[in-house]
């Protein structure tokens, strides 16, 4: 079974401080995660000046006379922050990605080396983005949130028509809410997705804690991204659904024990760890009361007690009839050397 792959989501969570955003890096190193993940993009390329704010955006933002163009402005990374951070992470020994949401920050990507595309949910409809990214990118991951079946079809049949091969696309389950509502999760779907598609399976998560994302690993995830922060109180549109630092951290640590919980043989039967146990857990035949030798045992003269190195009760059948073979007092462990032949 291969490790599911961690991808911690810092986003725009840095709020346009680089000092933040390394901040952010060392919590994903100290968390153990697989990346750490951000967003690029160009305001003016991403969102027309009269853009609203979703509503979840106005409500995590507490603004809502500022733009969605104003808003994302304020998030841009500059080609030297992306450089910068680059080398931190380097450093750090952890993966850098990030998330392109326009064609020239795609082109930017490829050039500075990703090999690996994160198609985000609203783009998945966008077939300009989708062609150049399938041009740029070996590997893919596809984001599904606000998707149905059939626009997971169409994005997914412009990578593979540009030859890019199953094995190389990730599509994640996603709900685009922030925060999801347990209600609206859908977990089965990532599994829906599976069967229909036959590629790898993961889940993007916009739920507040860790539950869901341990469950997705638990029903196959192979891959699972999360937003985190450095504080939940912070102004911007994702700090309200996003982690800090200490809940990474343990969505990371309960993710690898769900990995070790899922390995095994899939045979019931006793593990190492607990045949020491069945002796002192089991019951075994005992004498309830003192018996003369060659008297016969009746169901009456039998109790089961701990510990279980005897006969088994299981076997209190083929015991109910037989005669001692020498005088028996109460309590008695019976063995069968006590019985006669």
């Amino acid at each position: 079974m291969k490790s599911t792959i961690i991808i911690a989501e810092a986003g725009v969570n840095h709020n346009g401080s680089i000092e933040n955003a390394f901040r952010l890096i060392d919590a994903a190193v100290e968390a153990g995660v697989d990346y750490v993940k951000f967003q690029t993009f160009k305001a003016a390329k991403l969102v027309s000046i009269e853009a609203k704010k979703a509503d979840y955006q106005i409500e995590n933002t507490n603004n809502d006379t500022e733009s969605q163009f104003e808003m994302l402005q304020k998030l841009e990374l500059s080609e030297n922050d992306h450089e910068t951070l680059i080398q931190y992470c380097k450093e750090k020994n952890i993966k850098f990605f990030s998330t392109a949401f326009d064609l020239t920050s795609l082109q930017y990507l490829a050039t500075i080396g990703l090999d690996m595309v994160k198609i985000p949910s609203g783009e998945i409809t966008n077939l300009p983005y989708l062609r150049l990214a399938a041009k740029l990118f070996p590997k893919v991951i596809l984001s599904t949130g606000m998707a149905t079946l059939q626009d997971i079809s169409s994005a997914l049949n412009v990578f593979l028509n540009a030859g890019i091969a199953k094995a190389n696309i990730t599509i994640l389950h996603c709900n685009t809410e922030y925060p999801t509502p347990m209600l609206d999760v859908n977990l089965k779907a990532m599994l829906t997705i599976g069967e229909q598609f036959g590629t790898a399976i993961g889940y993007s998560d916009h739920t507040l804690g860790i539950e869901v994302p341990i469950a997705a690993v638990a029903l196959g995830a192979a891959m699972i991204e999360k937003h985190y922060t450095l504080d939940r109180n912070l102004p911007g549109p994702d700090h309200i659904a996003s982690l800090e630092p200490n809940e990474l951290k343990a969505m990371v640590s309960a993710i690898r024990n769900i990995e070790s919980a899922m390995l095994g043989s899939g045979l019931k039967e006793p593990s190492n760890s607990e045949i020491k146990n069945i002796s002192i857990a089991r019951k075994s035949i005992h004498i309830s009361v003192a018996k003369a030798k060659g008297e016969i045992i009746i169901e009456q003269d039998l109790e089961m007690l701990r510990p279980g190195d005897g006969i088994s009760p299981m076997e209190m059948d083929n015991i109910i009839g037989r005669a001692v073979n020498r005088p028996l007092t109460a309590g008695h462990k019976l063995a069968l050397s006590d019985l006669e032949v």
